[in-house]
């Protein structure tokens, strides 16, 4: 049924429990796995003198909750792959599912965004509203 599969993560307890969900769908149909982190656009940070560090800050947080997510994974059988992108998160989510043709997008109600809580499952909201494919949504 389902041989292409996005798990979008960010860290979050409930992204934690979307991998969990993806790792168990994967292996019951032996689908492909693309985790998706999305990091904050960088250009609220043109103007710092250190912008080249203050980018690579963001790339290298964003590497480590993939390979996180990846590390919680194990030793699996089915292929996983990495998506590490800049912009706002949920057109980030929905272009990866359209371009690598998905058949299911995993992801948790709430993040760690930076209004954490406050705007509740606004990227959710949206990708479940937009994407082309199911979309799970795991608390």
């Amino acid at each position: 049924m389902f041989k292409k599969i996005v798990v979008a993560v960010d860290g979050s307890e409930h992204s934690h429990r979307a991998l969990e969900y993806g790792q168990d769908l994967a292996n019951r149909y032996e689908a492909a796995v693309w985790l998706v982190h999305v990091f904050p656009h960088t250009s609220d940070l043109l103007g710092y003198d250190e912008y080249e560090k203050l980018v690579a800050r963001r790339e290298a947080a964003g590497q480590t909750v993939l390979d996180e997510a990846r590390q919680t994974l194990g030793t699996v059988s089915f292929p996983v792959y990495e998506e590490l992108l800049e912009g706002p998160p949920a057109e980030a989510i929905i272009n990866v599912a359209e371009v690598r043709g998905v058949d299911l997008i995993i992801m948790g109600t709430r993040g760690l965004g930076a209004l954490q809580g406050l705007l509740m499952g606004s990227v959710s909201h949206k990708v479940m509203h937009h994407a082309h494919c199911p979309v799970l949504l795991v608390r």
